[in-house]
């Protein structure tokens, strides 16, 4: 017997129907083991030893991954082939040695597809495990450990509220912090554009004005609006005829195939997806065989999956959409380990695959892959500029137009900035001609900040820097979120509070290891471990050799010194200059007292300096200071109309709250993160908990209100969870009595069996005319025609399962399944068996 692991149970119930009878596949279930998070994990004085140690949880699997390994003649470690499924096969040899139940012949096999081909291809070329690659894991694995192990102490003792930082993260935090400092110094300016709306033979086109005055024009050349209106009569007074027509042809390339990085940057801008979201789906997809392994930098094609994408292109087109020879692309990426085919589909003949979010993302998948093997397209790019009588103004109107559409008949790539005004169609035109001004129009505008981050740019910038790889992007991101160090709003990133006292004081302190160069230089040096051109443990000693006293020299600091440091270095952040010249840190309620960054229990803040005569504080997140009142920097949203009381927005040390009033006595709430506060909705959440009124049999009051948990009913004792604030303000009695019976019947929680009602009826089967439902089972949701029940593939989503779909899983699944009297259970003999004899208990010793 022949006993393969790979990392998932889906992918191994599908390589196992692929090898046989003679081999067993278990799953991993991912990494077995890691550095457990406690001090001397690992030991720079013994070389970097490092003491792994087992997860709780996959324990079992691992007995069970022994037991067959005890019985095998040969292990086939057959995890992803990348640097983290090398330290998985690594993780799993070491354990299997240790436990003495590994066999004799281990081998290594990668593929890059789940497919049957791509399996047997794999097994008949097995190699060696990759010492290079794991020793770049260890490496990666090691620096990560002391990063955190070590700075992390040194942010808990000397920056109050402070979590933790990591090695890439940092930088990447930094990268956002860097984009809010340069939007909040960006100075705007004002300028004007002057264009004219002319027609010619019934087709209107726009020109705007670059000369006047016999002066050419830039963008930013008009910068007032008395000077706008002086060109727009002149453009309103004179009379324009072509100058000259310009026509140049160009091309337009497709882009390769999707990297890793390329597919989260575009599932972002097309699709919306986060790039967590994005690794998850495209995860289910290789392991589903619809497409290649998606962690990857190469942005080459097998040879094989040339061929077949070009005569797809021809079957769905014509032979004009394909080059006269291939298109081979070549990778730019140095970290040769994973430099593998680019992300492609399995099957070029497939072009849907799963239904929702997995269907959206094959889609683009297989559109980029296709476009890559298809032919330029070919376009005309026309200038037309034209001149008043004078010769001192003239107008000009840019345009395109597409030839022969090639590969964009199919595919077009995003972008993050708005398209330019080249895709605009023009007249035909000619030198003489004087087309119709119908109007002339002077526009203001101002310049804009460069835009924070989006997912697919911070992406993009991190890889144009070197920083992280592509299977890290999505877990560095998804770090800053978990930690709260940023959040997000309309698909932007905003650096939090935190998130910004955190990288300042690792600015201040430890300059060198958050600095973009240092952190794509050391990138570059572990991809020569995973190339052989380096020694692990001499990457290490050298990072270990000055971080380590940096840290201690920082440990030794006073927490106040570490304050009076960081006060200086975020002076122009927290104290701008003001307009009318006076001292920003002057307080602004005792007038004498100057103002600095304080570090309490809960984080930084800014105080006066008189305290406790003066109690004037602000958020460390209000720089500036402008326009608070002096009741301590609280925002003030107005006044209660039944009270008159003033009702504010303050910081508080589990986070923002509202208060009205003052004193001991003032009612207070916290505010809800789905919720953009105003002094209406201030005023409903001050008056919580709302009485919906009382139940019909008991006759006891029934109420919604905001916990620790979220929202919730609340009836003699007995609670149901609610959805979003909205609903603790719209449920009425009848849906409060529902939902406080369904919670006590515990039918908000799926139930052993699922639920018996369904969730949804489809209609009637397509050729049995039996009625298809959707259920919920314990495993998750199935269609059942009443007769044979089919589980949903992860790949379909159920909210947007159809009838015929759902019509394919139910008639697979009956012919898939064993014909009546020969696959059911055995029947029981007639006379039992006589029993075994007992053995004997073991003596006692």
């Amino acid at each position: 017997m022949q006993l393969v692991i790979v990392e998932s149970p889906a992918k191994a119930k599908t390589i196992e129907k692929y090898l046989g009878k003679d081999y067993r596949v278990l799953a991993s279930y991912g990494h077995v083991r890691d550095l457990p998070p406690r001090d001397g994990s690992v030991d720079p004085d013994e070389g970097f030893a490092m003491e792994w140690e087992t997860y709780a949880d996959k324990s079992k699997q691992l007995k069970a991954i022994a037991d067959e390994a005890k019985h095998a003649d040969r292990l086939i470690l057959a995890t992803d082939p990348d640097r983290e499924g090398e330290a998985i096969s690594w993780h799993v040899r070491e354990v299997l040695k240790a436990k003495k139940a590994l066999p004799a012949d281990v081998e290594r096999v990668t593929f890059n597809a789940i497919t049957k081909p791509a399996i047997l291809e794999a097994m008949a070329h097995p190699r060696d495990l990759d010492t290079d690659l794991i020793d770049a894991y260890r490496a990666r694995r090691a620096l990560d450990y002391l990063v955190g192990f070590t700075l992390s102490p040194v942010l808990w003792r000397k920056l109050p509220g402070a979590k933790s930082a990591g090695r890439v993260q940092s930088v990447a935090l930094r990268l956002i912090v860097d984009r809010e400092r340069e939007i909040e110094v960006f100075v705007s300016q004002e300028y004007w554009s002057v264009t004219a709306d002319l027609e010619q033979d019934g087709t209107p086109f726009t020109a705007r004005l670059v000369k006047w005055k016999g002066d050419k024009l830039d963008r930013l050349a008009i910068g007032d609006g008395r000077t706008a209106e002086a060109a727009k009569k002149s453009v309103e007074e004179g009379r324009f005829s072509v100058a000259a027509v310009e026509t140049k042809p160009a091309t337009r390339n497709p882009p390769p195939p999707f990297t890793t990085s390329t597919l989260q940057q575009e599932a972002a801008r097309k699709l919306g997806f986060s790039a967590s979201h994005t690794m998850r789906i495209a995860q289910t997809l290789y392991e589903d065989g619809a497409i290649t392994y998606m962690r990857t930098d190469g942005v080459q094609m097998d040879a094989g999956a040339i061929q077949e994408a070009r005569k797809a292109v021809v079957d769905r087109y014509d032979g004009h959409y394909v080059p006269e020879k291939p298109r081979q692309y070549q990778t730019k990426a140095k970290n040769a380990q994973e430099a593998h085919e680019a992300i492609r589909p399995t099957d070029f003949t497939k072009d849907k695959v799963g239904s929702g979010d997995h269907g959206r993302l094959y889609d683009l998948i297989w559109k980029r892959a296709l476009a890559s093997q298809m032919a330029s397209a070919r376009m005309e790019r026309t200038t037309i500029d034209l001149e008043d009588a004078t010769g001192q103004h003239g107008l000009r109107a840019t345009g395109q137009v597409v030839l022969f559409p090639g590969y964009l008949a199919l595919y077009e790539e995003g972008r993050d900035d708005a398209e330019d005004e080249e895709s605009r169609r023009l007249p035909r035109l000619s030198q003489g001609d004087t087309p119709a001004k119908k109007a002339v129009n002077a526009e203001q505008h101002f310049t804009q900040p460069p835009p924070r981050f989006s997912e697919a740019s911070l992406v993009k910038r991190l890889e144009e820097l070197g920083i992280g790889r592509p299977s890290t992007y999505a877990s560095i991101i998804q770090v800053l979120k978990d930690r709260a160090y940023v959040r997000v709003e309309k698909n932007r990133f905003f650096a939090e509070e935190s998130g910004r006292l955190l990288t300042a004081f690792l600015e201040r302190f430890f300059e060198k290891y958050v600095s973009y160069d240092f952190t794509a230089e050391l990138e570059e040096e572990l991809d020569d471990v995973s190339g052989g051109r380096a020694a692990w443990q001499a990457v290490l000693e050298a990072f270990w050799k000055d971080f380590k006293p940096r840290t201690a020299e920082v440990m030794e600091q006073k927490p106040s010194d570490i304050t009076a440091a960081l006060d200086q270095f975020l002076e122009p952040y927290l104290f701008p200059p003001k307009a009318d010249g006076s001292d920003p840190r002057l307080c602004p309620v005792c007038g004498n007292g100057r103002l600095s960054l304080r570090g309490g229990r809960f984080g930084a803040f800014v105080a006066c300096s008189n305290y406790p005569e003066c109690k004037y504080t602000r958020r460390f997140a209000q720089p500036g200071g402008e326009g608070e009142a002096a009741s301590g920097g609280n925002d003030t949203l107005g006044k209660d109309p039944e009270t008159g009381l003033e009702v504010t927005r303050r910081a508080g040390r589990f986070g923002p709250y509202i208060q009205l009033g003052e004193g001991k006595e003032a009612a207070r709430a916290s505010i809800p993160k789905d919720v953009e506060l105003d002094l209406d909705w201030a005023l409903k959440l001050l008056k919580l908990p709302r009485t919906i009124g009382d139940h019909p049999e008991t006759g006891k009051p029934i109420t919604a209100s905001i916990g620790r948990y979220g929202p919730y009913l609340a009836h003699d004792g007995k609670y149901a969870r609610l959805q979003s604030t909205m609903e603790v303000f719209e449920t009425g009695m009848n849906a409060a009595v529902v939902k406080l019976a369904e919670a006590a019947s515990g039918a908000g929680r799926p139930q052993r069996g699922g639920s018996r009602e369904p969730l949804k009826v489809l209609g009637a089967h397509p050729r049995t005319e039996a009625e298809i439902k959707l259920m919920d089972g314990r495993y998750g949701a199935y269609v059942t025609d009443g007769t044979t029940n089919a589980t949903l593939p992860k790949t379909i989503d159920k909210d947007q399962l159809t009838l015929e779909e759902a019509a394919q899983l139910i008639d697979a699944r009956a012919a898939a399944a064993p014909a009546k009297g020969k696959g059911g259970r055995k029947k029981a003999p007639a006379k039992a068996a006589k029993a075994a004899p007992k053995k004997k208990p073991a003596a006692k010793k």
